[in-house]
């Protein structure tokens, strides 16, 4: 009697941050665990949404829409199916706890003299090509903190986390473009400044997008599962924190994750 056949090898594409490869290790081992053979594929945001578009992705792990990415993903978006969302991400900008509420409680308050002269007034953040990147660029101006000496520079995750380390190691005042989810606001109490001018995009919706071409070939079972997967905000951080601060594996710490999920369903 024949075997039967393996389902096909897929291509998991994420951003190149760790909360998305967190995202994706889990996605991934769902669909493993159905038979499935998958590739993992990182680029940067603009660019990862170019290689499914090219059709070099079957699934991306994933797509925060309407504001984050939705622009990227419209050039395309009929050759895809967006599945139902993992998380709900948004962007902030946060101070460390130390930094007193009285003092700095939304973006506004760094215009005030006695807050611009302590604060340090350059914000790093993640590539350009990031949401919270373009947002943050024009808070600068929509704000008027450029006439206060701000500016906004885009850099790379690494330097971001050093910036946040570093500056928390040394009790700086400084504000840090950030989102949900992140381990960084769970490691270090970060406090988000109110922003009412709603620049930030508002809650996303953290959305996988599977090719047309794909959707026919992943198992029943897998594509269920990922249908109903919903870590949240919670669950994606406590992922990315085991990647960098325990120090595992994405897979690794998926797995983790998932034993622990299935044990408290019991």
């Amino acid at each position: 009697m024949p075997e039967p056949s393996r389902p096909p090898s897929l291509t998991v594409g994420n951003i190149a941050l760790s909360f998305h490869r967190a995202a994706a290790a889990v996605v991934r081992r769902v669909l493993e665990d159905a038979g499935h053979e998958v590739h993992g594929v990182e680029a940067p945001h603009e660019q990862l949404f170019g290689l499914q578009a090219a059709g070099e992705i079957d699934l991306l792990v994933s797509a925060w829409l309407p504001a984050s990415h939705g622009t990227y993903l419209a050039r395309y978006e009929d050759e895809v199916q967006v599945l139902d969302p993992h998380y709900a991400p948004y962007c902030v900008w946060a101070v460390p706890p130390y930094v007193p509420v009285e003092a700095v409680a939304e973006v506004a308050d760094l215009t005030r003299p006695e807050v611009a002269d302590r604060m340090t007034r350059t914000l790093d953040g993640i590539n350009a090509g990031a949401g919270i990147s373009r947002f943050s660029a024009r808070m600068i101006t929509e704000y008027g903190l450029d006439r206060s000496g701000y500016a906004f520079r885009p850099g790379t995750e690494q330097s971001f986390i050093h910036r946040v380390e570093r500056g928390i190691a040394e009790r700086e005042w400084f504000v840090i473009p950030i989102w949900r989810p992140q381990y960084l606001n769970r490691v270090h109490g970060l406090r988000p400044l109110a922003e009412p001018k709603g620049l930030l995009g508002g809650t996303d919706a953290a959305r996988p997008v599977v090719t047309r071409t794909a959707l026919t070939t992943i198992a029943p079972a897998a594509l269920e599962r990922l249908r109903t997967l919903r870590p949240g905000n919670d669950g994606i951080e406590a992922i990315d924190e085991l990647i960098n601060v325990d120090g595992l594996t994405p897979l690794d710490a998926a797995d983790r994750y998932l034993r622990d999920a299935e044990r408290t369903a019991r």
